[in-house]
């Protein structure tokens, strides 16, 4: 019963066509911007973002950056959309953070960082599904939430953001047959031990538009997660829930995976039981995780592949609407970091931007004024994207720390 549990939702898969496509993205940049929250500010805390490289600090909503974009980082010619979430760094026993770096997900092909995205438009019954318009972007999550609060299992907002433990690499292992946000391996926080083949960031957006609006002061209250509880076999991703009144419209669902590449980290993991990894924005409970989203498809290509390309499994290759890129097409389509910083590639001792730790379970609080930089230049130099160093044993010796360019001073 138990491997049966575990392969129900690859079965209902096998009997049903479904309208979706599933594809990697490699990595634009990752630095501290977010158009969305802080329009043409430097942004508090390190996101990581995949898409179209029209991307920018702004990203003024009448630009039409399906035309504005020259390449981008995802499997799909036509798709300049951008994504972007929060980073995770580890936490060094010496107090140091470093970035945990992505790898690709199952079945994406060789991406450089980056994560993998779906566009869902449900399983029989059909319900048709409206593609977003240019100008449309949203937000789910909230960078400020330190605590899981109230939350029902089978409710729908409970299931859309959360973690899953991988025990192995296997595509078929017991730890990545399940549903996202469904079973022993998924949490809505961090996991609080380690997994042996790292962290997977699943990330639900709502899929009910008010039909009227391409955003909101929010950026989430034009949009609506469907009504009625959740199979708690099942989740979230087969949830065929109406759409509430107040938005009516049914728009593709849109899932994010990320996969943080955490089992590096095994001889550096506390043997006291303490977690050590923490979210960009100061967050180590992991309940704070959000993503952003702005559309830049082409002319109806998303709309055509909605309707034509009936895969559940959302292979690439299965959807002839559209043109498929190579790895080499992706990995090279790239932005330089205009942030001064450094982000990622090696020990810093702190996290960038005005980010202490806060563990709640109280909301966060913004820090100013903490002498980040707030302002960009031409391009910061590459930074390397590698595992961590074996730190020397000075990481240990009382009154020496890393400053932000990995450089050990003293107190």
């Amino acid at each position: 019963m138990h491997s049966l549990k575990f392969l129900l939702p690859l079965s209902l898969l096998a009997q049903s066509a479904s309208a979706t496509i599933r594809f990697g993205c490699s990595q634009l940049v990752t630095q501290r911007f977010d158009p969305l929250v802080t329009p043409g500010e430097v942004a508090p805390h390190v996101h990581q973002i995949i898409g179209g490289n029209a991307f920018n600090l702004s990203m003024d909503p009448n630009e039409d950056y399906a035309e504005t974009a020259t390449c981008t980082t995802c499997r799909f010619k036509e798709d300049k959309s951008n994504y972007w979430t929060a980073v995770l760094y580890f936490k060094h026993s010496n107090g140091s953070y470093i970035r945990v770096p992505q790898k690709p997900n199952h079945l994406v092909g060789d991406t450089k960082g980056g994560h993998t995205v779906y566009y869902i438009a449900g399983y029989p019954p059909f319900q048709k599904v409206t593609a977003f318009a240019k100008g449309f972007r949203m937000i789910t999550g909230n960078p400020m939430i330190r605590t899981k609060g109230d939350r029902d299992p089978n409710d729908v907002t409970s299931n859309a953001i959360t973690f899953r433990c991988w025990t192995s690499d296997e595509w078929l292992g017991p730890s990545n047959l399940l549903a996202p946000g469904v079973g022993e391996y998924d949490s809505v926080g961090l996991p609080t031990k380690f997994c042996p083949s790292g962290i997977r960031s699943n990330i639900f957006f709502p899929t009910c538009w008010d039909g009227k609006n391409l955003d909101s002061p929010d950026h989430f209250s034009h949009m609506a997660y469907p009504t009625g509880p959740v199979d708690s076999r099942l989740g979230i991703i087969w949830h065929e829930g109406p759409c509430p009144a107040t938005h009516p419209v049914k728009v593709p669902t849109i899932l994010y995976e990320i996969a943080w590449d955490t089992a590096i980290f095994k001889d550096d993991w506390p043997t006291d039981g303490s977690q050590p990894l923490i979210m960009s924005m100061g967050d180590p409970t992991g309940f704070g995780q959000h993503g952003d989203y702005v559309f830049g498809w082409e002319g109806d290509s998303l709309q055509r592949a909605m309707d034509n390309c009936k895969d559940s499994f959302g292979t690439p290759e299965n959807c002839p609407e559209l043109t498929l890129l190579t790895d080499e097409e992706m990995n090279s389509c790239t932005q330089p970091a205009l942030v001064p910083e450094k982000v990622e590639g090696e020990y810093i001792s702190a996290l960038p931007g005005c980010n202490p730790e806060q563990h709640g379970p109280e909301p966060a609080t913004m820090v100013p004024n903490c002498g980040a930089p707030s302002t960009t230049i031409g391009a910061v130099p590459t930074q390397s994207y590698t595992a961590p160093p074996i730190l020397p044993s000075a990481n240990c010796v009382p009154g020496v720390v890393w400053t932000p360019n990995g450089i050990l001073s003293p107190r």
